[in-house]
């Protein structure tokens, strides 16, 4: 008889052994793997963003935040990267000569994917962070403008590929971040395509 209560308490002591034990591990394998993830600082100094683009709508646009800084993603529309060509009249650096984007986006979208823009959404004039103005034709800006960005602080605009206009206070387009795809869905901001 004394033999099946020694081994039911055997059982029970080897089943709290156990839990206690992997609760033990629980609770130094959370702090090792979480230390492994970059701190908020590292993330501020320039650690890549993520940016999930999967069910980014046409002419709809993402904000995240990198290195500190506002970062843009727009998915424009075929009728946006048609208008692209009519704003080159207007604009300062039509070709993007202006070391403003890496050397992939130096074309007309400056962008990787033509219906993809990545910038930094600050004025390059004084930093301020321009306004989304995307419908062309707008009484307030005007009958030829196509559509982009307006900085309210001292009138800079830029079009829809950053591209800053002539005779605006800001001497230079938007910055593009470097920036490849993940996938067909994620864009990593902050790893340079070129480097790669």
């Amino acid at each position: 008889m004394s033999d099946g209560v020694d081994l039911g308490r055997r059982r029970f002591l080897g089943a709290a052994t156990g839990v206690t034990s992997a609760v033990g591990v629980a609770f130094v394998a959370v702090p090792f793997l979480a230390s492994w993830k970059p701190s908020a600082r590292a993330q501020a100094l320039g650690a890549p963003v993520e940016v999930d683009i999967g069910k980014l709508e046409d002419g709809a646009m993402l904000r995240v935040e990198w290195r500190g800084k506002p970062v843009w993603v727009l998915k424009r529309t075929p009728e946006m990267i048609e208008r692209l060509a009519a704003a080159d009249e207007m604009v300062r650096d039509p070709n993007s000569v202006e070391p403003q984007q890496p050397g992939y986006a130096a074309n007309q979208h400056r962008s990787i994917r033509p219906e993809v823009l990545v910038v930094i959404g600050s004025c390059t004039h004084l930093g301020c962070s321009p306004m989304a103005r995307f419908e062309p034709g707008t009484p307030d800006l005007g009958a030829d403008w196509p559509g982009g960005f307006f900085c309210a602080c001292h009138g800079s605009k830029f079009d829809l590929a950053g591209r800053v206009w002539r005779g605006v206070p800001a001497p230079l387009n938007l910055v593009v971040p470097p920036h490849q795809y993940i996938n067909e869905s994620t864009i990593l901001v902050g790893v340079d395509t070129e480097a790669a």
